[in-house]
């Protein structure tokens, strides 16, 4: 499916295009069915290829509920063609030697993507259902942590809300209660502290957690040198240590009841090298790095993970980084779009852009060029003091 999803991106993105803009209508060729069409008929003919190597990309990438049994479908129709045309245009053994091998290669996903109809199916409604009662949300006070809260008590999950500012916890979790009927539970905790993990464990240790959310962060922007030594040790602290010891500590219930989830919220930022955020650009590589690992160990499991990579969020990061304001998706968009891909793939760049940035360049550019360009990015989103 990965190798389907980068063809059908080819062909939507480059080929397509450039069939219908621009390659002339005299040399325009198009097959369906078998049958082969030239001149304005194939000029024609390209543009439902276009939509349906769109809507590919789209359903891949998103591992829409609509893809079963539509590509399958498609793929029988491309294996059929490819069996017809060599008969049709070669003819003899030859034409029908080849037809039948290329039907017979292009058979193989057609029979694999109808098998696959389990890997498109929505998703049980209830994440209550899917996964039990209780979830952890660490970073709950605001942005995305309590987009989380709010996201899950909606589903009936209740919510153990962990983070710093006892106020605010304090406020969300009645809100949560009475708009959802929820039971909550408010930890006030520091994760930067070297016992913070294992004192937020000491308090849910009566619980049985079956989603846990490690969304706690924070960044620092500007250079490396000028960065204060104790707020480096701690961002280390709440954005590595912290996810991967209550990780450790929950999945082994999961496990043995054979299901629950973790969602480790990681960031594009840490796809390549992030001159001005070096650390927290780091930091996040380990994040959205031990997302997928676990997903990968996890298989068979019934336990789901997901590293998910947001990319600029309407939250307050940008304040504590101290990065300039400068707009970003919505913390209830990125919820809304890690919840569906959960149980789907393990990991999620939230956005087609975000997913262009944070992969085309990795792989065209020298990643010298990637880094003096994501230096030149960062560089308009911060104070010029801090440079």
């Amino acid at each position: 499916m990965n190798a389907l999803l980068l063809f059908c991106a080819y062909m939507a993105l480059v080929y397509l295009p450039w069939d219908v803009f621009v390659k002339p209508i005299e040399v325009d060729q198009e097959v369906w069915f078998g049958i082969l069409f030239t001149g304005w008929a194939a000029k024609l003919l390209a543009i439902p290829h276009w939509a349906v190597y769109a809507a590919g990309m789209i359903g891949f990438w998103g591992m829409r509920s609509w893809m079963w049994p539509w590509a399958s479908v498609y793929a029988a129709q491309v294996a059929f063609g490819m069996a017809l045309w060599p008969i049709l245009e070669r003819g003899g053994a030859v034409g029908w030697i080849s037809g039948i091998a290329a039907g017979a290669v292009f058979a193989i996903p057609t029979v694999a993507l109808w098998r696959a109809r389990d890997h498109f199916q929505a998703q049980p409604e209830s994440l209550r259902q899917r996964y039990g009662e209780w979830a952890l949300v660490t970073g709950a006070s605001s942005g995305i942590g309590a987009a989380f809260a709010r996201a899950l008590a909606r589903d009936g999950v209740s919510c153990v809300l962990a983070a710093r500012r006892e106020d605010r916890l304090g406020s969300l979790a009645d809100e949560l209660e009475k708009r959802h009927q929820v039971a909550t539970r408010v930890v006030t905790v520091d994760l930067a502290a070297r016992d913070g993990a294992d004192r937020l464990l000491e308090a849910v240790s009566d619980l049985e957690i079956s989603i846990l959310v490690n969304n706690a962060g924070f960044g620092c922007a500007g250079r490396f040198e000028k960065q204060d030594r104790e707020q480096m040790r701690e961002m280390v602290e709440v954005n590595c240590m912290t996810p991967a010891l209550l990780t450790s500590s929950v999945l082994p219930g999961m496990c043995e009841r054979g299901r629950g989830a973790v969602i480790i919220v990681g960031s594009i930022a840490g796809s390549q090298p992030l001159p001005l955020h070096a650390l927290y650009g780091a930091t996040k590589t380990f994040a959205n790095l031990l997302g997928e690992a676990l997903w990968g160990e996890l298989q068979g499991s019934g336990v789901d993970c997901l590293a998910v990579l947001p990319g600029t969020t309407a939250t307050e990061f940008q304040a504590v980084a101290g990065e300039l304001p400068h707009a970003g998706e919505s913390a209830e968009s990125v919820v809304a779009k890690s919840l569906d891909a959960l149980g789907r793939k393990p990991s999620l760049i939230t956005g087609v852009s975000n997913w262009m940035r944070a992969n085309a360049g990795i792989r065209l550019l020298p990643r010298s060029l990637l880094t003096l360009a994501a230096r030149a990015v960062v560089a308009r989103r911060i104070p010029q003091a801090r440079q």
